[in-house]
């Protein structure tokens, strides 16, 4: 029977792929989404959602990071999986539907005719430039809010670099109190156990040094890894 982190390994393993399938898909080199991996991955996730209180403060965090990242992605291929298939219909309209479309645009157009030109209020330049300012406001101020800080450091031994660990968990610990994030931290000890778990997984796969950041996105703490080297 698989341990707790071996399924925990698992989880993280098939939300790669999925990404990796989900880009197939959307490329064109999948007919179908993969339904048999996502399946597989939620019930793993449901299993240990009812089952937390068998969970370590370590496997726990490790937990919630991957049904952040899970949930990010879903989120992500619906959009993009509604685009795909709404863009396929939108190819296949048959002689009836062209016709009631047809008709509109000719309804359209006379209405157009019949009515009085609009007097307008503005040179259409300025409120062409006014339109594209408030678009950049409002793309600069979502950008303020999803991520509010940074910090990043690489380990290459976290065994042997004990106080970068414990920078690292200070950091964390202060963007969870900046963020209001009022969930059970994990210990340093616990902490120590996973960077070195994640940092020995990581390099497994070719690395040398992995870079941990902590950013705070969308009013939540994320402590993510990745190859550097």
């Amino acid at each position: 029977m698989a341990t707790i982190d071996e399924e925990l390994n698992q989880i993280e393993r098939d939300i790669r792929t999925l990404k990796i399938e989900y880009e197939q898909y959307f490329g064109g080199g999948r007919s179908r989404p993969p339904a048999d991996t996502q399946w597989r991955c939620e019930n793993l996730i449901k299993r240990y959602a009812e089952r937390a209180a068998e969970l370590s403060t370590g496997q726990r965090f490790r937990y919630n990071n991957l049904t952040s990242t899970y949930a990010k992605y879903q989120d992500m291929w619906r959009k993009k999986t509604m685009q795909k298939e709404s863009a396929t219909t939108q190819h296949h309209f048959g002689a009836a539907a062209k016709a009631v479309e047809a008709e509109r645009a000719r309804q359209a157009a006379r209405q157009q005719a019949a009515a009085p030109p609009p007097q307008p209020s503005a040179p259409p330049t300025a409120v062409a430039e006014r339109a594209v300012a408030v678009a950049e406001a409002a793309e600069e101020a979502a950008t303020l809010r999803q991520v509010h800080s940074c910090f990043a450091m690489s380990f290459s031994d976290p065994e042997r670099e004990h106080e970068k660990v414990r920078q690292l968990y200070q950091k964390l610990i202060e963007a969870r109190t900046s963020a209001g994030d009022k969930s059970g931290a994990p210990s340093l000890k616990d902490f120590e156990r996973f960077v070195q778990q994640k940092t020995s997984d990581l390099k497994t796969k070719g690395g040398q040094v992995v870079e941990y950041t902590v950013n705070i996105e969308g009013g939540r703490v994320k402590l993510k890894a990745r190859i550097s080297s």
